[in-house]
């Protein structure tokens, strides 16, 4: 499909397109191995099918932008790449629900909550049903990065092309993972939960392989200078941080109907957020405190907690270092701070993505 066709109607329904063909030749492939296995694929695909696409979309909207030819093969190996984006984002969220415990995803069972309650249908043992949804889940994460590193190492491109997002691919597992053994460190006490410490976290976790990987993936792809990709990495940067910033934000102030998280599961959870770490350096704290991280938090305990954080001042702390991230993207697409200026069409597919998390109520 060339560019000028894939229009924003569209381009959900090319990548959602793009991951049945995977999902349904995989699944079928794996009938040899048996009936479970075969069917594992087949529930990842349910979950992953009907997403937001957030990354996938973000890289191909960029690519458009940026590549100068109307090649139909160069913006099918943009749709393949985008497509192997979104598995590495599935395998990261799926790892993230075994290490946090969640069998829950935005009101439905998530992976690990249908395949135990589809084995619960056969035994009566709630812990061994736990168990093999649990490891359904790693496993599928592992056969999920590897089908994504796979995809970039095989893509229909030049040498060294390859090379280079075989290297940003690497790197952004490698931040990833280190975020996310910082933020299970934090939850855990290991790690002191100050506000850099917090920030580099959700830089690390989220905004490297959220945006500065789609965004930059986005300019190899179309042969873009080093100069607008070293650009793609700030601006990913910014925006990735106020991605982040705004789910921790919206999970403790927001409406969670609109969110579709739990309400309050963060605080219950003991979550270091910078919500937390402003909270922690007020008065207020000692109050918070008592019920911070307590699974048995009531509603009522937990809105008292959410009010204290909103008086203190944590909340338009918070508000403020999301407009901050947002500024800076700008500033960076603009060319400010000795920033390459990022062309114009590229320009405003960011904007757009830009705006859309300034009105981000989920």
């Amino acid at each position: 499909m060339s560019a000028s066709a894939t229009t924003e109607r569209d381009l959900h329904t090319t990548i959602e397109d793009a991951l049945q063909r995977r999902f349904a030749e995989r699944s079928s492939a794996a009938e040899v191995y048996g009936d479970h296995f075969s069917a594992l694929w087949r529930l990842a695909a349910d979950h992953v099918l009907g997403g937001k696409l957030i990354r996938p979309r973000l890289l191909l909207d960029v690519h458009r932008a940026l590549s100068s030819a109307d090649s139909s093969r160069e913006n099918t190996v943009a749709v393949e790449i985008a497509a192997d984006v979104e598995l590495l984002h599935y395998a990261f969220l799926l790892h993230d629900d075994v290490i946090d415990g969640d069998v829950t995803r935005r009101h439905r069972p998530n992976l690990i909550g249908t395949l135990a309650r589809l084995h619960a249908e056969t035994t009566s043992a709630h812990d061994v049903s736990l168990h093999w949804a649990r490891s359904g889940a790693i496993l599928m994460g592992d056969l999920l990065l590897s089908s994504a590193l796979l995809g970039f190492a095989r893509a229909t491109v030049a040498d060294e092309t390859r090379r280079r997002l075989l290297d940003l691919l690497e790197h952004s597992i490698v931040e990833t993972v280190a975020g996310e053994h910082t933020d299970v460190g934090l939850s855990d006490g290991m790690i002191t939960p100050d506000l850099a410490t917090i920030l580099a976290m959700t830089a690390y976790k989220t905004a490297t392989y959220s945006f500065a990987l789609p965004l930059r993936a986005a300019a190899i792809l179309a042969d873009a200078t080093p100069a607008v990709e070293a650009s793609m990495i700030t601006i990913g940067r910014h925006l990735g941080l106020a991605y982040q910033l705004q789910d921790d934000h919206l999970s403790v102030f927001g409406d969670h109907v609109d969110h579709g998280k739990d309400p309050y599961t963060d605080l219950r959870a003991g979550k270091e957020t910078v919500i937390i770490a402003y909270a922690r350096e007020t008065r207020a704290w000692t109050s918070i405190e008592e019920g911070f991280g307590r699974q048995d938090l009531s509603q009522e305990d937990a809105a008292r907690i959410r009010d204290q954080l909103s008086g203190c001042g944590a909340e338009s702390f918070s508000r403020g270092l999301i407009e901050d991230q947002l500024e800076s993207a700008h500033s960076a697409l603009d060319g400010g701070s000795g920033h390459a200026e990022v062309p114009h069409a590229a320009r405003t597919a960011i904007l757009n993505i830009a705006e859309s998390l300034r009105g981000r109520r989920r």
